[in-house]
């Protein structure tokens, strides 16, 4: 019998956790206000209208809204939120959401 472990079984069995990183909501489907819509490493996806990039680039809703990619001229995709009709009217005539032009009239 041997005395000492074998030198492959010293050496394995620390692997790191998988993190869970890649597309969340697909196009066409509506996010709320802040929910992750891609995790990423680097800027494989670029942020577009209504959503933002965290310090990972992880890419999120500012707006809720439908989701939307499109191509870029540097063989990447663009991520952005298209709002609902009556947003875009509301933000068109100047204020930040629905709440503040309630409070107003």
């Amino acid at each position: 019998m041997a005395h000492k472990k074998g030198a492959g079984s010293t050496k394995n069995g620390r692997d790191s956790k998988a993190k869970r990183l890649g597309v969340k909501v697909v196009g066409g489907q509506f996010v709320k206000i802040g929910q992750i819509i891609i995790r990423q490493r680097g800027s494989a996806f670029q942020a577009g209208e209504n959503v933002g990039t965290g310090k990972d680039y992880t890419i999120y809703a500012l707006k809720e809204g439908h989701v939307v990619y499109t191509d870029t001229k540097s063989n990447k995709k663009k991520v952005s939120v298209n709002l609902q009709s009556w947003e875009k009217l509301i933000t068109g005539i100047g204020y930040s959401d629905w709440f503040s032009f309630v409070k107003l009239v």
